[in-house]
This record gives C-alpha cells, structure tokens and sequence, in this order.
C-alpha cells in the first residue's frame, strides 16, 4: 500500500484470533454433541439448538469482515451472534429444568474449574473428547458456563467495536480524510 493509502480501510476481519471465536466454536462443537446424542432423532430441538450455536459462531465471522466497510453492521451482526448464544443458553437451561436435573451456582468449583479450563483451551475435537465422558447434566452446565464467558467476551468485544467507531469514525469518515489528505499532499 502506497503512503496515502495508509489507515484507509484496514482490512480487519481475522476473527479466527478472537478469544470469543475459539470459544464460539467449542461452544458449537460441544451443542452438537450433546443435541445428537441426548435427544431423540427428529426432535426439533436439536435443530434448534445447533443452530444457534452455529449461529454464534458464524455472526462473529461475517461481523468481523462486514465490519471493513460498516461499523453498524458489524455491531449489529455481534449482537446477534450474542442474541443466538442466550437463546442457546434458555435451551439448556429447560433441559436441566425438565430432566430434573442441577444448575451450577456461580460460585460452584465446577463451574470455577470449567472457566478455569476454557481460558487455556480452544480445540473444539479435546471438548468433544472431554463430554463423552461425562452426564448430560455436566455437559449443560459446562455450556451454560462457557456461554457465560462467551456473552462477558461479546460486550468486551461490542464495547471495543464502539471505541474504535469514536476513535477512526466510519468508512465514509475514513474515506473522506483519505481523500482530502491525498488532495492536500499534491
């Protein structure tokens, strides 16, 4: 890129690095393990369920590229990411409901150890690993956990998108100033 170039349209876009993504995706890989195998083939929940899962996940992604050209849509595209994961989160929390079964407190050293595990691991294949050793109640509360990082990482990330917007303005912004600095240094 030429000097004048320079700070116009960053190409920004790799989500693959974000903390949220990594978790976005173990997160995914964990719901369509416990939806196939802990409901009955047909049952729409399962569907439901990794769909929004899939969803989380793959709003990160295209809110992360859109966001080169629109701030807006990229926020927009962030919080539905964020919308599908607590949808996701009801979802679980109406199988513990309906099977009878426990909800971690916050504070339970379960749900500290699952937080403890998810901030130093994000390969979705060692999660699955991991669930198939363990009950349905454990696998839902482990989710609900790492939904929980995941929505305390999407404001973060929210957060940080709306901080760039006041510091760089917007793509019109960006291309205007890009402009006139070419215009000036002629």
């Amino acid at each position: 890129m030429g000097e004048a170039n320079k700070g116009f349209l960053p190409q920004r876009g790799n989500y693959e690095n974000l903390a949220v993504y990594k978790l976005a995706t173990c997160i995914y890989a964990v719901t369509y393990y416990f939806a196939n195998t802990y409901f009955s083939k047909g049952d729409r929940t399962i569907d439901q369920m990794v769909q929004a899962a899939r969803s989380g996940k793959q709003n990160i992604a295209e809110g992360s590229v859109d966001g080169n050209t629109s701030t807006e849509m990229e926020i927009k595209l962030m919080n539905v990411a964020r919308a599908s994961m607590h949808e996701l989160k009801a979802d679980y929390e109406d199988y513990l409901l309906h099977h009878g079964l426990q909800r971690w407190p916050v504070d339970d050293q379960r749900t500290q150890a699952t937080r403890n595990y998810c901030r130093s691991n994000s390969d979705p294949g060692a999660f699955v690993e991991k669930m198939k050793e363990r009950s349905p109640e454990t696998i839902a509360n482990i989710a609900l956990t790492m939904i929980h990082q995941f929505d305390y990482l999407m404001v973060r990330l929210i957060e940080s998108i709306k901080r760039r917007f006041l510091e760089q303005g917007g793509i019109k912004e960006q291309m205007y100033n890009a402009r006139k600095d070419h215009r000036d240094k002629k």
